[in-house]
């Protein structure tokens, strides 16, 4: 058991890209489920000596990742690893309009994606891992946004909020079983990511927050997407991980 296995989704840009990129290790196997690979992160890979697999997913199909999921965890030996981790980190922002003004499908994408795709990927991999006698932690990439209402945002909050409360239950479930994994919905804070820049170009008569994001950049508040996904790789390898099934870096000790 020399090779700790890391599933990742939405490694292809921004924090995801950015935590892809600070797992490639020999120690490490690592999966990204991405819409499109990078093969900048290949050539990293095979530099570093890690073994990088990519997969080209459209994360709204959800049905679609988690069968290929199952699949691939069926054919991967148990005994070839030291540790196992899923972190769903893919999201989608819907169209930054108040919901009397939302495109269905834009928020059935964003629901499918933010919502039910880490529900299901989070159930086969634990279904699939939970005879491995080995460390097994999942790590939802949640948000504020999912504690704090915010107008023009539904289909965001009540995605990252449906987040937060299944990893609640999910963290009941585990802890009742000899060998549960470690399961943590973590809000990292503001990022210099593409969202951001989609909050800052939204109509300031549909979103009334618009001035305090524009603020927040102005004001060099945005952390970078490399430091924010060093705090949460260092929060993931915490040996207190997954004592708090919900919770946020800027509060973390």
């Amino acid at each position: 058991m020399t090779q700790h296995l890391y599933i990742l989704t939405g490694a292809s840009r921004g924090m995801g890209r950015a935590m892809a990129e600070q797992l490639l290790a020999p120690s490490n196997t690592l999966l990204c489920l991405s819409r499109h690979p990078a093969e900048a992160l290949a050539l990293q890979a095979t530099q570093v000596g890690c073994q990088l697999v990519q997969w080209s997913l459209d994360l709204e199909h959800s049905l679609e990742a988690s069968t290929q999921l199952t699949t691939w965890l069926a054919l991967a030996t148990s005994n070839t690893w030291a540790s196992a981790t899923l972190i769903n980190n893919a999201g989608v922002m819907p169209p930054v309009v108040p919901l009397s003004e939302a495109d269905p499908l834009a928020l059935a994408q964003a629901l499918r994606v933010g919502l039910e795709t880490p529900l299901l990927l989070t159930a086969v991999f634990l279904h699939a891992t939970q005879a491995w006698h080995v460390p097994r932690r999942v790590l939802n990439i949640s948000s504020g946004l999912g504690r704090r209402a915010m107008a023009s945002q539904t289909g965001y909050c009540a995605a990252k909020a449906g987040m937060d409360h299944f990893t609640r239950c999910l963290a009941l479930e585990e802890a009742r079983k000899p060998q549960g994994a470690k399961v943590c919905a973590l809000a990292p804070g503001v990022i210099d990511t593409d969202m951001q820049v989609q909050l800052r170009g939204a109509q300031a008569s549909a979103f009334p927050d618009r001035e305090n994001f524009v603020a927040l950049k102005n004001q060099g508040q945005l952390a970078s997407p490399a430091e924010a996904a060093r705090q949460i790789l260092d929060y993931l390898a915490r040996p207190d991980f997954g004592s708090h099934p919900v919770g946020d870096l800027r509060d973390a000790p």
